[in-house]
């Protein structure tokens, strides 16, 4: 993969907290509060990158997961925020729960439901020291609006 810079594509600087309209494939975004330079790529990239070795990261929480996930051979599940009865809270073990089971050199793709959470927690990665990690834009919703395999638990009989 070449620089975004030398393929002439915009750099923009934001605030990952009020991301949403402002996940395109093609951009990388700096996390003002970290600095990290979060390269989001499109779903059809994503999938190319899975089918070429990397590993697939659901930031989502453990029950939107089990209700349906990208399908790939390599991927995990851990959530980067959980649902509690005050709202939504960041996962204190998130980077600990990745170091255990990733290494800094892995090349990872990080999706959630939208490319909200997995925008944050890419640019957390990377500040982290992790050296090979984009965002997939759209996130699940994008994946299954392009007909992409997914994995869904069976129908209850």
């Amino acid at each position: 993969m070449g620089s975004l810079e030398s393929s002439g594509a915009e750099v923009v600087t934001v605030d990952v907290h009020a991301t949403k309209d402002l996940i395109n494939s093609g951009h990388k975004y700096v996390d003002v509060s970290s600095g990290a330079e979060v390269v989001t790529v499109d779903v059809h990239a994503t999938k190319d990158l899975i089918n070429s070795g990397h590993k697939y990261l659901d930031v989502r929480t453990v029950e939107e997961y089990k209700k349906g996930h990208v399908g790939a051979d390599k991927i995990l599940n851990i959530p980067y925020m959980f649902n509690t009865p005050e709202g939504r809270v960041k996962n204190p073990q998130f980077l600990s729960e990745v170091s255990s089971a990733c290494n800094k050199e892995d090349k990872l793709i990080v999706g959630c439901q939208s490319g909200v959470r997995s925008l944050s927690a890419t640019a957390d990665l990377l500040s982290a020291g992790f050296k090979h990690v984009s965002n997939m834009g759209g996130g699940y919703l994008a994946w299954v609006e392009n007909g992409f395999f997914v994995q869904k638990p069976n129908a209850e009989l």
